[in-house]
Formats: structure tokens, sequence, C-alpha cells
């Protein structure tokens, strides 16, 4: 088995206090599941923490228990069971992104659905999986234009940002839109997908938003290789530090503007060599 590190820390809520993260890392002996349970602004719906503690317990049995299945049809299966047994209804439930690795001895798999990157390094360098749909999607104008004026975070904000989910929520598992796990089992199969051979493996780091920000926005890291550096000279926690240390020196999101000051932040390295 490869050797594993896992460094997670809490963010906030949207009302500025610390809670339980909704990141979910779960280690398996033939993979590794990371999922960002995405904030819920309806109070009469569960928690995304709620639903992707849910989905890693089905994939965990899936992804061990069949261990030469189709990743997309493990995750397809996994969202299905957890949307039969909750009364979970597309378009109008918690969801999550997905990032899957699996290997055995000869082959490493990855799949990625909404934006929590899988990057693999080879002696080439990194080779970041990804699904930028999200990201591509139109924001318009709210809340984003209200925290770079300086409007900075509280009541007015959560209404913005109610209205920018609203219009996003449209988008939610369309042809047009993004895909994330929710609970139409069709959205693992829209997954972005990759498999490198293990023995050209030396690393792979997967990792939540509330860490690939600061790769992608903050620019604390000019690249994916500068991350993996760090954590290799000062473990995994000093990448955490560096993306908050960002976030604190903008606390009213004017810089870098985004739905809380802080996200919960997972990362995972696995060494292959």
């Amino acid at each position: 088995m490869p050797r594993i590190e896992v460094a997670e820390r809490p963010g906030v809520g949207l009302d500025g206090a610390v809670r339980p993260s909704e990141d979910v890392v779960a280690v398996l002996p033939n993979a590794v599941v990371l999922l960002d349970g995405a904030t819920t602004l309806d109070p009469d719906l569960p928690t995304g923490g709620w639903y992707a503690s849910r989905l890693a317990g089905e994939l965990a049995g899936r992804l061990v228990g069949y261990p030469d299945a189709d990743l997309a049809d493990l995750l397809a299966a996994a969202i299905k069971a957890l949307a039969r047994d909750n009364g979970l209804i597309p378009g109008e439930s918690p969801s999550s992104t997905v990032a899957l690795l699996r290997w055995n001895d000869h082959l490493v798999e990855g799949l990625v659905l909404a934006d929590s990157p899988i990057v693999a390094f080879t002696a080439d360098g990194p080779s970041p999986l990804v699904d930028a749909r999200l990201a591509a999607m139109p924001r318009g104008a709210g809340y984003r234009d209200r925290l770079a004026s300086g409007a900075g975070y509280g009541d007015d904000h959560l209404v913005a940002l109610r209205e920018a989910a609203t219009s996003m929520s449209r988008r939610r598992n369309t042809e047009d839109g993004f895909w994330v796990a929710e609970a139409d089992p069709d959205a693992a199969h829209y997954a972005e997908r990759a498999t490198w051979p293990r023995a050209a493996l030396t690393q792979v780091l997967m990792a939540s938003d509330g860490v690939s920000c600061g790769v992608d926005t903050y620019r604390v890291f000019p690249d994916w290789t500068a991350v993996r550096d760090l954590a290799a000279a000062d473990g995994p926690e000093a990448v955490l530090d560096r993306v908050r240390a960002a976030e604190l020196d903008d606390p009213r999101g004017t810089r870098w503007p985004r739905a809380k000051p802080h996200d919960d932040q997972a990362l995972v390295i696995v060494d292959f060599t």
C-alpha cells in the first residue's frame, strides 16, 4: 500500500462561526475518497457534510467489495442508494464534489466530479485531473461584486449569496451546466477520468477547493509542484497554513471574493515511491 498523508481543517459556516468540516476523506486499502459537501442554504435540507459522510460510506463498501468494477458505475450505485434510502429528490437535495483514487499493482485510476482536483506526478511533472465546468459557469453580478466593493460579510451578503445559489441550482446536473453528486445517479457518468501506470507515478495529490484555491485563485502557490514541495519539506499542514494565511490577510473578501471567509480544507498526499 502506498504511504498516505491527510491534512484536514474546518472553515466557518455562513454565519462566520466555526463548525465541523463538511469535507470527508476515507482511506481504504485500495483507494482514497475525498468529498466536499456543498454548504446548504436551505435550512429544511440536510447539510452538505451529512450528504458527503453518507456518500463516503456508500462508496467505501463498494470500492473494497468490487475492486475491478468501473468507478463511475460504483459512484452511480452509491448515489442511487443514498437517494433511495433517504428520499432525496434531484434538484432539491444536498450535494458533494467527488474525487476518487484507486490502485492495484499495475494501474492507478482517478475520477473527479466538480471542483475537487486530483494531481498526479510523474517524472515529467504534474498532471492535473480537473472538472472545470463549475468554474466556467457565468457568475454575473451579486455577492462577488459586493465583496469586491468592500461591503464585507453580513446579512446582505447572505441575501446575495442565496440569489446566486438559486441561479446556479438551475444549472446543476444539466448538459449546459455542471455535474455534482446529488440525487441523480447519471451524474457519475459525466465525471472526468484518467488512468496512469502505477510504476510511472511518484505522488498523487487530492484536494478540496479550500486548498486548490491556493493555486487557482489566490496564487500563493505558482503551481502544484510548489504545493507538493512544501508538503514534502514541512508536512501537508503547512499547505493549509499558507492558504489560511492568505485568507486572514483578506478578511472581508475584497481581494478574493468568496462565499465564506474560510472554506473547509482537505489535502491528501499518496506517495507511490
